[in-house]
């Protein structure tokens, strides 16, 4: 049987250019690259900027690697530090020795990452801020990361209480900042986050993690890999969140209601591209088009 289409609404000209209009800023996340993804991403114009991730399970020299690719295509890579990884002060100077001059990388998102017991010295992100390793090799900008959704170890007054104090240390270490979040599925708790922190008076740059266009099996896989609260059988449960796209989930549940928000000051989608950063660009640069249908909830993209 075939099942009934989603239905639509009047595609009326202002949804449709807010949603253009944030999807247009979107950047993107990657670990590796494909064949075919710099070209893709050469399909969408207005991206310039690419997060690349730091896996435990892949050496170093693979991030420098993704880096330098991305940068000789004409983009800006922005690497993650898990500073947890680094053994030594040494090493991570190393590190961004390599990043600088092989992919001009000026601006980095740190991290504390996936380690439990830190390899060196460094244990939180903070501490590498406060080193001047950073402004040593020309950084001027970082991404810190932010909590939408909570943490599993952390109470909101202690998330305040750290954010603060890495926002005080960039500040005094004169590096500019901008807040990067994991990604949610949860538009009303993000925009509510975002409200909270404008209300704090906090006014960076905020960069919303989504994830997608990837499969729902695919998507659970990298929920339990990154501490996501999700389950094959909630994202199943959720006929909206479930709606397909060549197969594949899409963030247009999150997307929209981001689009359509006001007040919420500097705001862009970061893409995960879980399921092909090709797949991702050419769904972000249909929806930066306007090739758009509109739904009660969401919205999916038409072909060119």
């Amino acid at each position: 049987m075939t099942a009934a289409p989603a239905p639509t609404l009047e595609a009326t000209p202002q949804p449709r250019q807010q949603i253009a209009a944030f999807t247009a800023q979107t950047s993107f996340e990657v670990t590796r690259l494909a064949r075919g993804d710099l070209e893709a991403l050469r399909g969408f114009p207005s991206c310039r900027r690419v997060y690349v991730s730091a896996v435990p399970a892949r050496p170093p020299q693979a991030q420098i690697d993704v880096a330098c690719k991305l940068a000789a295509a004409g983009f800006e890579p922005v690497p993650h530090l898990a500073v947890r990884s680094f053994a030594t002060n040494a090493a991570l100077d190393s590190h961004l020795a390599r990043l600088a001059e092989g992919a001009k990388v000026r601006r980095v998102l740190i991290i504390g990452g996936d380690l439990a017991t830190p390899a060196g010295p460094f244990h939180a992100a903070i501490e590498v801020i406060e080193s001047g390793l950073l402004q040593a090799r020309g950084i001027v900008e970082i991404g810190i990361a932010g909590y939408p959704d909570g943490h599993p170890r952390l109470t909101t007054d202690d998330l305040d209480r750290a954010l603060a104090a890495k926002l005080e240390a960039a500040e005094q270490t004169g590096l500019r900042v901008h807040l990067v979040t994991q990604w949610g599925f949860s538009a009303a708790s993000i925009v509510a986050w975002i409200s909270r922190l404008r209300d704090q008076g906090i006014d960076h740059p905020v960069r919303i993690g989504l994830a997608g266009p990837v499969t729902l099996t695919g998507l659970a896989r990298y929920a339990r890999i990154c501490g996501v609260s999700a389950s094959v059988q909630g994202l199943a449960r959720d006929a909206g969140l479930a709606k397909q796209l060549f197969g594949m989930i899409t963030p247009d549940l999150v997307l929209r209601p981001l689009a359509e928000a006001s007040g919420l000051g500097d705001v862009a989608p970061p893409i995960f591209s879980f399921g092909g950063l090709a797949a991702a660009a050419r769904w972000a640069a249909a929806a930066a088009a306007g090739h758009i249908s509109l739904h009660t909830e969401g919205f999916s993209v038409e072909p060119p």
